[in-house]
């Protein structure tokens, strides 16, 4: 396979992973706060980045490296609570 097939398969996969997280948060299956839907935008925005920056699609590429960067800050959050509520008072 060509540079480009694998580049054209990773950003239909981040479209699928980002396409699902919004399916799963909107139809309330997840919360905002879920790890999974977090995760499922970093992927998806990781893949749709590298596939915009490859075709010079360089708008998309900054909505994509925006939407890696909101779901690293909400997982880092998510973490955060999480470890704050295990430490014992």
């Amino acid at each position: 396979m060509t540079t480009t097939t694998y580049v054209d398969v990773l950003g239909w996969l981040g479209s699928v992973a980002v396409v699902t997280a919004y399916s799963l948060i909107s139809l309330q299956k997840l919360r905002s706060d879920s790890k999974i839907y977090q995760w499922l935008n970093l992927v998806g925005s990781v893949g749709l980045a590298v596939n915009t920056a490859y075709f010079h699609a360089y708008p998309s590429t900054v909505v994509n490296v925006v939407w890696l960067l909101i779901a690293c800050s909400a997982l880092v959050r998510i973490w955060r609570n999480q470890s704050a509520r295990s430490v014992p008072p």
